[in-house]
């Protein structure tokens, strides 16, 4: 099995996140607490993901552990729950991975208790580095952290990684500013932590295509390793840049985020169009965030030139009863098309 920078030598990698919001809309996970507990209530139901997305086009398993560390289980009481939930989810993604010939990934995400200053950094650091462990464990091919809004606590995240002798995947995410908490622009953070020893650097979450694609080509001319961008699929725009931001007319003008987002939702096209302008910036490592549908990892693994399995299934509108391209069908859908 070559491992990530291998693959990336040779053409751009898949990488399906998005198991939040997809688990949560199946049923399985409470949005506000959004802790993925569904690893130890409904494991079937998190490896049907994995293999979907594998299906799909993602050559990445990420193990679903986003949200799994002690800090987010303590505010809702559950820290008991923490190395069973992370040991499952690292097992689940493992065995898919094996069967499927795909790259294991661990995670890492934003902790929503760092805070410059030195008790705060011990706390993270030390949540990270219990997580690494298991992953470690786990036999992960490397490690992903993602959605860090401050500098300092992604390269808390990266020293964690490094420290276990593991690869980095390291991404941020850009809220309605275009700096991070600490000031710090996504082009000068991401040197830094490629400069920290980093494999991958980029964006993830929060923007949507129209919103990430612009601050993708400063990210590449800032870093010489290969950059990652991972956009959620909704519609996010200049004045409404990022998912908490947008507002939904029908509904008074009410924040979408993050329950009431489906009207925002980008259609598979949109993802395959940002994945091809995105390539054309060198990015390499391409893939979709919280929203993401396995119908959008195949549109973003057919832009990457990749057949996947998925692809026997691509849409082909000729043979569509009315729409589709034989003459005899196409007069049928001139003559049916005003009642339609």
């Amino acid at each position: 099995m070559p491992d990530l920078l291998e693959l990336l030598k040779h053409g751009p990698v898949v990488c399906a996140e998005g198991y939040l919001f997809e688990c949560e809309r199946r049923g399985y996970l409470q949005a506000g607490a959004f802790v993925p507990e569904v690893v130890l209530d409904h494991p079937e139901v998190v490896e049907e993901l994995h293999r979907e997305f594998v299906h799909a086009g993602s050559d990445v398993v990420e193990a679903f552990t986003y949200y799994g560390h002690r800090e987010k289980l303590r505010v809702i009481g559950k820290e008991d729950i923490l190395e069973p939930l992370n040991r499952e989810a690292l097992a689940i993604a493992a065995q898919v991975a094996r069967d499927t010939g795909t790259l294991l990934a661990g995670n890492l995400c934003n902790t929503n208790v760092y805070e410059p200053g030195a008790a705060a950094e011990r706390t993270v650091r030390s949540a990270f580095e219990e997580q690494v462990g298991w992953a470690a464990e786990a036999g992960v091919d490397f490690v992903i952290a993602e959605t860090f809004s401050w500098a300092g606590e992604a390269l808390l995240a990266l020293e964690a990684i490094r420290a276990a002798g593991l690869a980095a995947v390291v991404t941020f995410a850009v809220h309605r500013e275009l700096s991070l908490r600490d000031g710090s622009s996504p082009q000068d953070a991401c040197r830094q932590m490629e400069q920290a020893g980093a494999s991958v650097v980029g964006l993830n979450c929060i923007r949507g295509p129209l919103t990430m694609l612009p601050l993708l080509g400063s990210i590449r001319a800032a870093v010489s390793c290969p950059v990652a961008a991972l956009p959620v699929p909704y519609r996010t725009t200049a004045s409404e840049p990022s998912m908490q931001a947008l507002r939904d007319p029908a509904r008074g003008g009410a924040q979408a985020f993050p329950t009431g987002l489906d009207p925002f939702t980008c259609t598979r096209q949109e993802l395959g169009e940002f994945a091809a302008a995105a390539l054309d910036l060198g990015v390499r490592y391409l893939g979709v965030c919280c929203g993401a549908a396995p119908h959008h990892i195949r549109a973003v693994a057919e832009a990457a030139g990749k057949t996947p399995p998925a692809s026997r299934y691509s849409p082909d509108m000729s043979k569509h009863s009315f729409l589709g391209s034989d003459p005899g069908i196409a007069k049928s859908y001139r003559e049916y098309a005003p009642n339609l």
